[in-house]
């Protein structure tokens, strides 16, 4: 299987850097997976779950804040946050889902309110996700 380039970025360090076969990206406007020779094209992240498949087990980071970018021969992920899914803390998981809860609460416009509730929603569902044995590594 071909392989391409992978950079995934975080403000504190890069988190990984290397040749994979496939990414699979939590996007804004949808997940998404990325192989070689992938069309161009930049999408804004969700807080979600992204993994890295290339040689031996998959590597499942949980990602919130930024973007990627693609394109042929190159995959790059600047996220806001990248903690690989082993090293969740889910106090701080609970702490952030707290801090949406309280968003939606103060939003003073629809607009706000429609976002604070999108990122509250993007929380449980990597919860979910979560709680659903992805700390088993499983794959889907």
């Amino acid at each position: 299987m071909a392989t391409f380039t992978f950079e995934l970025v975080s403000p504190e360090r890069l988190v990984f850097s290397g040749d994979v076969t496939w990414v699979d990206v939590p996007g804004s406007e949808g997940d998404f997976s990325v192989g070689a020779g992938h069309a161009p094209f930049i999408a804004m992240l969700r807080p979600g779950i992204l993994t890295i498949r290339g040689e031996g087990a998959p590597k499942r980071l949980f990602v919130r804040g930024g973007f990627a970018e693609a394109n042929p021969t190159s995959l790059t992920v600047l996220a806001e946050r990248a903690t690989p899914v082993e090293e969740i803390n889910m106090e701080q998981l609970r702490q952030l889902m707290k801090d949406a809860e309280e968003d939606v609460a103060d939003a003073r416009t629809d607009e706000a309110k429609q976002k604070a509730s999108a990122q509250l929603a993007d929380l449980k569902q990597v919860v979910e996700v979560l709680n659903q044995g992805a700390l088993s590594g499983t794959t889907h």
